[in-house]
């Protein structure tokens, strides 16, 4: 891929957020990343709507489940529906490790589930991970 990889973070917790983007950028990969701070900008984001009309479809979803408006759940059910959007990977990347909320992502589409830690170098090492994974051993649609 030529171009920077377009990843959609959807976290409503800021701090998470700018470590996400800073871990990332931080990597020797361009990206182009955006973030939604709740559900329903994820779904205006990714169909186009709004003030995000003029979006690029993104490479990766980085879902957190917790979200307000509308939670990661739905979103990521709602992603799914649209056949021009199945294909785009989802990774929820959430503090819950609720079997139930496990099950529930899977069952509803998700490509992965990765459980946030509270310290610092345990967040980072989850998400360099994650970009190890997606951006350097899989291809893409």
């Amino acid at each position: 891929m030529t171009r920077p990889i377009r990843v959609l973070l959807v976290e409503d917790n800021p701090g998470d957020a700018d470590l996400m983007r800073e871990t990332l950028e931080s990597s020797t990969q361009a990206y182009d990343i955006a973030v939604a701070v709740d559900g329903e900008e994820a779904i205006d984001y990714v169909l186009r709507r709004g003030r995000h009309a003029g979006a690029a479809r993104p490479d990766l979803i980085l879902l957190d489940l917790n979200l307000p408006r509308l939670d990661g759940a739905e979103v990521l059910a709602e992603i799914k529906r649209h056949d021009a959007l199945r294909a785009i990977p989802i990774v929820v990347f959430t503090s819950s490790d609720a079997e139930q909320d496990i099950l529930e992502s899977y069952q509803r589409g998700a490509n992965g589930y990765v459980t946030k830690v509270g310290d610092l170098g345990g967040f980072v090492a989850k998400i360099q991970a994650i970009e190890q994974f997606w951006f350097r051993l899989v291809t893409l649609p």
